[in-house]
């Protein structure tokens, strides 16, 4: 199960501070990287959430996650293109899609993902899209149509967005600049553990 609270960390390190804070769902989201050096990355990741209890989803390379005994993907809709989905399913494998619009939301529900992703719900810093802001209204209209799929929403979310967005309809909050660029990224996480924590399910 995702938490409502799901953090995404560019590499092992960030995940190496912030899970022992209480973090129970964490993306590896470690981009441009050597073939090896994202291995290392995913190996050290998998143990740090193995020894304090987190779920650790891996961005993009499900062939990795596969090799790894990584029990969670997180797939773009272009990654999607070349995954081997029935594998995956072999090996126990969850994985989450990312959507924008309607026909990508349609496209991913019909693999029966573990979760579906909406973003950007604000505007974001985390790289440059062809889509704007979807905004709450989206959230809510989302979760109608993926009914008991995990709804994470993503893009411009804070601590004090996080209650709108679950009120919306979101399952989950995602977070990705707004702690890795924190001046202090473990009180930011504390207090984004202690806002989720907070907020109605």
């Amino acid at each position: 199960m995702l938490d409502r609270f799901y953090l995404i960390c560019g590499d092992a390190g960030l995940i190496e501070r912030l899970v022992p804070l209480g973090v129970r769902t964490v993306q590896l989201r470690a981009k441009g990287l050597a073939a090896e050096a994202l291995r290392a990355e995913a190996l050290r990741a998998r143990d740090i959430c193995a020894a304090h209890g987190a779920t650790l989803i891996l961005n993009d390379d499900w062939q990795l996650a596969l090799d790894l005994g990584i029990g969670w993907v997180h797939l773009g809709q272009e990654d999607l293109d070349g995954a081997d989905i029935p594998a995956l399913r072999r090996a126990g494998v969850r994985f989450g899609l990312s959507t924008h619009d309607e026909a990508e939301l349609e496209r991913a529900l019909s693999h029966d993902p573990a979760y579906v992703a909406l973003g950007p719900i604000w505007q974001t810093l985390l790289k440059r899209m062809k889509w704007g802001p979807q905004g709450l209204g989206r959230v809510t209209e989302w979760k109608r149509r993926a009914g008991a799929v995990p709804l994470v929403a993503i893009g411009g979310i804070t601590p004090d967005r996080v209650p709108l967005v679950l009120e919306a309809g979101a399952d989950s909050a995602a977070v990705v600049t707004d702690i890795a660029t924190a001046p202090d990224p473990e009180a930011r996480c504390r207090e984004w553990i202690a806002v989720t924590r907070k907020a109605a399910p």
